[in-house]
């Protein structure tokens, strides 16, 4: 893999990663505003959200390509407090969430989303790619004067499925003919005009809300700055910041993947957190990273920090001078495209691992899914991870043993081998018979290791079963850390070392 992100761009570069900005510029629309509907803030909340974080993740942030704005994830998690306490509070909380995100950065832990395992990442991304896929179909539900929402009439339910089909057929085809020009830019433009110029009654962006607006103003968030609003804000500040890092973190990772690239997560980290800090203070409901979006970005071509920086200001034109044209556009188009997003980002091949890799794995894989489906992102991978650990934990645990020989002093030697921890500790008491041993008694290390308080406290308790028969236990041919995590527990643990001179306790090589 790379480790390097080219800086220079030729002239092909530049115009896929602009024309790319802009088809992922007229994607974020309709999401943003979605997403600010399902926090209850004013659509221009999100749009602003979108535009901040587009463009300083993209200008200063650690995977060139990548894609932020204003997300599901977060905004379902902003409802409670926007409903019981008011926006003011929601953007105190954006600030707070990015201030956690910038020490999270400079505390250097966004290395540690490495450890994900690869069944949790087909999970993230397979749940995601389900979650875009079923989240388009609010989009075919219109609300009643009562405010009750259904499906829309049959009629404009087939146009709006034509269009759709369009889209997508634009979207798959075009790329057999040429690739000089993104092939879901193509086919907004071309939906578009097909509605506007015969006149076809169908949803737009305008049908969900207006985009006209000025630039976000400088405002400090109108609430109390004391400790009774920390109380508040603090709780959910903690939860946007946790599941905006995890989603951020694992995309940076797919991305990653997909250019053959290594990008930087705690810069990204940083970028993240600055943008939140910043959409707070300018009255955006803050973000992370979009896979659909970024998906779309990386499949146009495009691998630079012009696509996002494009895309994060012709956000802003669009709010600022475009409304009018961009308000035109049929949502039929965009949610074409999002399906074909939602497509391309399933991992197909998941269903052909199934069988092939271990139970636990497959398992992972559809828990990760379903939960992130049906509840949330960060809890989705945090049970992935548990459950993998718990998985791994319990494997490691069943490999201790030990072989028996008596040497030619009459000393009983166990040979233990694996790894003595949390949960193998049990079974590694079970290997001795203290009863039935001689006076002497040595326990071998040189195919085992010791790693934690737990092992310490097991060798001690053996060590006492022995002492408590009159009869004294050693222990051999310990690694140098082994020795020194014994040396730091000597006032907890009373034991024998022995070192073979034919072996040098600080050299495995050797042994």
């Amino acid at each position: 893999m790379n480790t390097s992100l080219h800086t220079s761009l030729s002239a092909s570069e530049v115009k896929t990663n602009l024309l790319s900005g802009l088809t992922v510029a007229l994607a974020l629309v309709p999401e943003a505003i979605a997403f600010a509907l399902v926090a209850h803030v004013n659509p221009l909340v999100g749009l602003y959200a979108a535009f901040i974080m587009c463009f300083l993740t993209a200008a200063f942030g650690g995977r060139p390509g990548m894609i932020s704005g204003a997300t599901g994830s977060t905004a379902v998690v902003m409802v409670a407090l926007v409903l019981q306490h008011g926006v003011q509070y929601l953007f105190a909380a954006v600030v707070l969430m990015g201030v956690l995100q910038v020490i999270f950065g400079l505390l250097r832990l966004g290395k540690f989303i490495r450890m994900v395992p690869h069944p949790v990442m087909l999970g993230f991304v397979n749940g995601l790619a389900i979650v875009i896929f079923l989240a388009q179909f609010g989009h075919f539900k219109v609300k009643d004067a009562a405010g009750v929402e259904h499906w829309m009439a049959q009629p404009q339910m087939m146009v709006m499925l034509g269009l759709i089909a369009v889209t997508m057929a634009i979207i798959y085809l075009l790329p057999k003919l040429t690739t000089a020009v993104p092939s879901s830019l193509v086919a907004i433009i071309v939906v578009a005009s097909i509605v506007i110029f015969s006149g076809l009654h169908t949803r737009t962006v305008g049908d969900m809300a207006s985009i006209r607006g000025g630039f976000p103003p400088f405002h400090v968030p109108a609430v109390p700055w004391n400790l009774a609003t920390l109380r508040i804000v603090l709780p959910y500040a903690f939860i946007l910041a946790g599941v905006g890092l995890i989603e951020t973190l694992l995309t940076l990772n797919l991305v990653d993947e997909i250019t053959q690239t290594r990008g930087r997560p705690n810069r990204e980290c940083l970028a993240q957190g600055a943008g939140n800090i910043v959409s707070g203070f300018l009255g955006a409901m803050g973000g992370c990273a979009m896979i659909g979006q970024t998906m779309i970005n990386i499949s146009s071509g495009a691998r630079r920090r012009l696509s996002g920086i494009t895309a994060g200001l012709c956000l802003l034109s669009f709010i600022l001078f475009g409304s009018s044209l961009i308000e035109r556009i049929p949502i039929a188009a965009l949610v074409g495209v999002m399906f074909v997003v939602s497509e391309k980002t399933f991992e197909w091949g998941t269903f052909r691992v199934f069988g092939k890799v271990p139970r636990h794995d497959a398992l992972v894989i559809i828990a990760v899914t379903v939960v992130t489906v049906f509840t949330d992102l960060a809890t989705a991978v945090i049970l992935g991870i548990l459950i993998s650990a718990l998985v791994f934990a319990w494997e490691h645990a069943k490999r201790i043993g030990a072989k028996t020989r008596t040497d030619e002093m009459g000393r009983k030697i166990y040979e233990l081998n694996g790894t003595l921890f949390f949960a193998s500790a049990a079974s590694f008491g079970e290997l001795f018979t203290p009863a039935d041993d001689p006076d002497d008694v040595i326990v071998e290390f040189r195919s085992a290791r010791v790693a934690d308080h737990s092992a310490l406290e097991a060798i001690d308790r053996l060590a006492e079963r022995y002492q408590q028969m009159g009869k004294t236990l050693h222990l051999r041919h310990l690694s140098a850390d082994c020795q020194e995590l014994l040396q730091r527990a000597r006032p907890l643990i009373e034991v024998n070392l022995l070192e073979d001179p034919q072996y040098h306790v600080a050299d495995d090589r050797l042994g």
